[in-house]
C-alpha cells in the first residue's frame, strides 16, 4: 500500500520536483481543477468545494503512510492539492484569471501561515500534513470570493 499512498500524497510524483515541490504541488491543482472544470463545464468554483471534501480522507491516509514518522515531508504535496482546490472553491466566476489569482493566493496564505494555520500543523499525523493547507485554502477562498464579488476578475 505504501507505493500507492506515495503516488497520491506526492501527486503523481511532483513532490519530488527539485525546485519547490510545494508550488509544483499547487500547479497540479490547479491542472486538475481546470480538467474538471472544462469536462464537467463549472460555470464557479463551488464544485470544488464537494470534491475537496471528498478527497480529504484519501489525502489524509496517504499522507500518514507516506510520511512515516516524518512531520510533513516536503516531498507530500496532496496537502497543496487540496489546499488550492478549496481555494478555487470561492471563485465566483471560473476562469484563467480565478484559477491564477486563486493559485496565488494560497501560495501567499500556504508560504506565510498567519494564525491559525500554523496551528493545525500540531494536529497528529496526516491530519497535521492535510489541515494547515486547507485553512490556507479557506483563507485563499474568502479573498478569491471577495475579489470575484468586486469583478477584479472574469
Amino acid at each position: 500500500m505504501k507505493p500507492f499512498a506515495t503516488l497520491i500524497a506526492t501527486a503523481g510524483g511532483a513532490g519530488y520536483w527539485p525546485w519547490g515541490p510545494g508550488t509544483a504541488g499547487s500547479l497540479v491543482g490547479v491542472g486538475i481543477a481546470w480538467l474538471l472544470a472544462r469536462q464537467f463545464e463549472f460555470t464557479t468554483g463551488w464544485p470544488m468545494l464537494p470534491l475537496t471534501i471528498l478527497a480529504t480522507w484519501p489525502g489524509v491516509w496517504a499522507s500518514t503512510v507516506a510520511a512515516g514518522e516524518r512531520k510533513d515531508p516536503q516531498f507530500i504535496v496532496v496537502d497543496e492539492v487540496l489546499g488550492v482546490w478549496l481555494t478555487l472553491a470561492g471563485a465566483t466566476v471560473w476562469s484563467w484569471q480565478a484559477c491564477a489569482l486563486g493559485f496565488v493566493l494560497f501560495r501567499i496564505f500556504d508560504i506565510v501561515k498567519p494564525w491559525p494555520v500554523r496551528r493545525f500543523e500540531a494536529l497528529p499525523r496526516g491530519w497535521g500534513i492535510v489541515a494547515d493547507d486547507l485553512m490556507a485554502g479557506v483563507y485563499g477562498a474568502i479573498l478569491l470570493f471577495w475579489a470575484g464579488w468586486f469583478h477584479l476578475y472574469s
